[in-house]
């Protein structure tokens, strides 16, 4: 048996490990007691993969208290501490009772639940054990109460070094400077753990100057040390910092370790800067470091967020049964920052298991990346399985709310964190405040603007914009003062939408002295001032405006410039603008159909095809017009003459009743936006069943009498729709408000909020 006390001893790879697994089977120890329980020692030493150890531990019928031990350590190593509960409920099945080495590792995995041990270690007599007693104190020092540490720390006759540690860490994290440096001098004596821990403390605080002088007077540095003043310099941005202090670790001959390359790789990653990337991992591969499963997580992920997602993709499949569940995130989330949602939702879908964060991750990557509705639906499976969201995922789907226009989701999703008191920092608010103002709820968006203790310049730059998609511009103004006031800087967002609401509110001349103070305006900036001077009917000064300009104008610019003249019928400049906007984006079709609409609208119907005929050399397709409106927990789409629908014969019904009504209220449609020359009657029918119509013709038949009907539609509402809404809203005696891709139409008692100009 010598030979494989000595080939135990001495193994140093995974292939050891194994080549000694191989020996015992031929001599049929492999399910040996005492042999196990070695095999698991030497798996934790070795990193060995989940699933070979856990094939191990299986080999036995009955595991004693040894091998109970060993996995339980095994498994704390991990981070598992699911599996450290599961094999400890396993344990008093299989009535093997536990000795006082695995209480401290159950209560390291218990977390704020390790009271519950504590009081099992009272009655099986352990608690006087001073490795178990030090883990009850540290147990306490975590997740409180720190009086209860203290207490029990009082209470012991000879400290250990171990015991006054644990007692200062206590105190720091809970704020309790004073204490810990109390602790700290009246410590008798100190060691290397005792000034790392009053170096992460200041670390914390943000105190970095005393982090640095503990750490400069430190009579002897761990690694640990050295890692303590690194993470303290990356987690308050001091990116030079910690390249510095790397580098002096480096030449002071301290071999980093696997939380020195995370902490180093990952600033790396926070800056994408792909050249410092580079450097880093010449200094692995020259150094010929190993990196462990956490550390090639954190390489992933740099390399991902410096666009390299194949090399990142090459690190995840080569982890195979070492990759864990943080780099599954890892990798989920980096396609899903990318776009690329079939890779993302692909990992997501055969992860083995799912965290808050994995559904975070593609959750987010939906959201952000137009599939609002994907992002719902994936929430709703979410808590279907019991998982409990976060802030993070509630700011997720609440801007996927907004994106929609689903309040009525939106509203279930704001009790829902009132029910589980899930707290909200400045962010979550400015989500709320986007939600609202995107479904047309002005007011509750301001009740919570003004409900926020601290606002920053999102705050303000959002419900900004929902003022000015509303057309409120003297409330938007208003905004901007008020800003200046609390010291808050406006930045070109800001300026967008004031000059936005200036537009859509039609304030001229607060508008133009508001264009006049910016310092440096951008393109943006004009092409919101040529919207407001084209609404109030000034198109040769807004042509003149644009001639001045420093910078080359966008298609914004021109894109302001066309549609004021589709509305002011100047072909003049329509064509001027379009002929500009062919050049900046040809392949936009919305353009062709302005300019489509100007000539369709003087009846010019060789230009009509002459412009068709342009799109149909360039490939250019019209982009399909749909609205959708919410009704139940869900989204009903519609597209021009929409059949599809599972009451499309209700839906047509009452949209035909409606439509009678209107003419004998004096409704004509008004067929100027149809781009064939067709007969009367048939350009009529093609207006009649625009997409809108059809979801206000839905909302009618299901919806209460006298209820608010909101549709949100992707493209501008046409000039019939718009009229037929109008009349709409005051036969029904309904406010409809429709949100179109440049702004709100509230629709009320015949009237609209953007005064026939849009």
């Amino acid at each position: 048996m010598s030979h494989l006390h000595t080939a135990a001893l001495k193994a140093t790879k995974l292939n050891h490990l194994k080549q000694l697994h191989a020996q015992l089977f031929q001599r049929s120890l492999c399910s040996d007691n005492y042999w196990v329980a070695q095999l698991i020692k030497l798996c934790t030493r070795l990193h060995a993969p989940p699933t070979y150890v856990s094939r191990v531990f299986d080999s036995v019928h009955q595991p004693n208290v040894f091998i109970f031990t060993n996995i339980l350590k095994f498994y704390s190593q991990l981070g598992a501490h699911s599996n450290v509960l599961y094999l400890f409920d396993k344990m008093q099945k299989c009535s093997v009772a536990p000795d006082a080495f695995v209480y401290p590792i159950l209560i390291k995995a218990s977390g704020k639940w390790g009271v519950v041990f504590h009081a099992h270690c009272i009655k099986m007599g352990h608690d006087w054990d001073r490795f178990v007693r030090n883990a009850i104190m540290d147990m306490y020092g975590k997740f409180g109460p720190l009086e209860i540490a203290r207490e029990l720390f009082d209470e012991i006759p000879e400290r250990a070094v171990a015991d006054w540690n644990a007692m200062i860490s206590g105190c720091w994290n809970w704020g309790n400077e004073v204490e810990a440096r109390s602790l700290f001098d009246l410590m008798p004596e100190k060691n290397v753990v005792t000034w790392t821990a009053m170096v992460t403390g200041y670390s914390r605080r943000k105190d970095l100057e005393n982090a640095r002088k503990y750490f400069d007077q430190m009579p002897e540095r761990s690694v640990v040390s050295w890692n303590a003043m690194l993470s303290g310099y990356a987690q308050n941005g001091c990116s030079e910092e910690v390249i510095r202090l790397f580098n002096e670790m480096m030449s002071c001959g301290v071999r980093p370790d696997e939380t020195t390359w995370v902490t180093v790789i990952s600033l790396c990653s926070s800056h994408g800067d792909a050249s410092l990337a580079e450097g880093l991992v010449k200094m692995i591969n020259d150094k010929g470091v190993r990196l462990n499963c956490f550390a090639k997580t954190a390489l992933l992920d740099m390399y991902a967020k410096c666009g390299n997602l194949a090399t990142s993709r090459k690190i995840f499949d080569e982890l195979g049964t070492y990759k864990n569940l943080v780099t599954w995130n890892a990798m989920i989330s980096a396609y899903a920052r990318v776009g690329d949602l079939a890779s993302a939702r692909g990992l997501f879908d055969t992860v083995p298991e799912k965290n808050v964060i994995s559904w975070n991750s593609i959750i987010a990557g939906y959201a952000q990346n137009g599939q609002s509705k994907v992002a719902i639906d994936l929430f709703k499976d979410m808590i279907a399985k019991d998982v409990l969201p976060d802030e993070v995922t509630m700011v997720s789907v609440i801007s996927a709310c907004g994106h929609l226009g689903a309040l009525e989701f939106g509203n279930w999703a704001v009790n829902f964190l009132e029910k589980h008191q899930i707290k909200l920092s400045i962010s979550g608010d400015n989500a709320l405040i986007f939600m609202y103002s995107k479904c047309g709820n002005m007011k509750d968006a301001e009740k919570v603007f003004q409900s926020m203790d601290t606002r920053d310049v999102i705050s303000y730059n959002t419900l900004i914009t929902g003022f000015a998609a509303y057309g409120n511009a003297i409330e938007a103004v208003e905004l901007l003062w008020k800003m200046k006031k609390e010291n808050i800087e406006p930045d070109r967002i800001t300026y967008i939408g004031v000059l936005t609401a200036c537009s859509h509110g039609g304030l001229l001349e607060e508008g133009q002295r508001i264009f006049d103070s910016i310092k440096d305006p951008d393109s943006d900036h004009y092409a919101c001032m040529v919207d407001l001077l084209g609404r109030n009917g000034k198109l040769d000064e807004a042509k003149c405006l644009i001639g001045s300009m420093a910078m080359h104008p966008h298609a914004g610019v021109y894109g302001s410039l066309l549609h004021a003249s589709r509305v002011h019928k100047r072909i003049d400049l329509g064509e001027f603008a379009a002929s500009k906007l062919f050049e900046i984006e040809p392949e936009n079709s919305g353009n062709y159909v302005l300019l489509s609409n100007i000539y369709a609208s003087a009846r010019r119907w060789e230009d009509v095809d002459r412009v068709r005929g342009l799109m149909t050399i360039g490939g250019v397709k019209k982009t399909t017009g749909w609205s959708w409106i919410e009704h139940e927990g869900e989204m009903h789409k519609f597209i021009v003459g929409d059949r599809s629908h599972e009451r499309s014969a209700d839906i047509h019904r009452v949209l035909s009743e409606t439509e009678k009504k209107m003419r004998l209220a004096g409704y004509m449609a008004d067929t100027s936006c149809v781009l064939k020359d067709v007969e009367e009657e048939e350009m009529e029918e093609m207006v009649g069943t625009h997409s809108e119509k059809l979801a206000v013709a839905f909302a009618l038949l299901v919806t209460e009498p006298h209820s608010v009907i909101r549709v949100v539609k992707n493209l501008r509402i046409c000039r019939d729709c718009h009229t037929a809404i109008k009349i709409i809203s005051k036969m029904e005696g309904r406010e409809i408000i429709v949100r179109d891709n440049n702004r709100f139409h509230s629709f009320s008692e015949g009237q609209c909020s953007c005064k026939d100009y849009w």
